[in-house]
């Protein structure tokens, strides 16, 4: 098997179950606390390719930060989505996990399961 990474926040619930879950399958994954050391704007577009997923789709909307920020607003373009989860990265959906060159959200902390078969 590739490498196992979690993009992890530990104060968050769900990020420490699906840590738990990895390692329950003999797995000792990469920890990246992306908090405390925040990703590059390639490196995010990098993991929304991995995901399969637009910008958007990955932001945290209940932070209030989304709001102050007005990233709320529909029509902003993918590069400024982005800048705002570089310089705000709690904005960013959590835990998640990379194998190879996909990625999942562990939201719930099954979804990492697909990555292991």
């Amino acid at each position: 098997m590739n490498a196992v990474t979690i993009y992890h926040n530990p104060a968050c619930s769900k990020s420490r179950q699906t840590l738990e879950l990895l390692t329950a399958h003999g797995i000792s994954p990469t920890i990246v606390l992306y908090l405390t050391s925040p990703m590059t704007a390639d490196q995010l577009k990098d993991l929304l390719t991995k995901l399969l997923m637009r910008p958007r789709q990955l932001l945290r909307t209940s932070e209030d930060q989304y709001k102050t920020m007005q990233l709320d607003e529909l029509n902003l373009p993918d590069s400024v989505l982005i800048d705002a989860m570089v310089k705000a990265p709690h904005l960013i959906e959590r835990p998640i996990v990379v194998v190879g060159n996909r990625a999942v959200i562990g939201r719930p902390p099954e979804n990492v399961l697909t990555l292991l078969t």
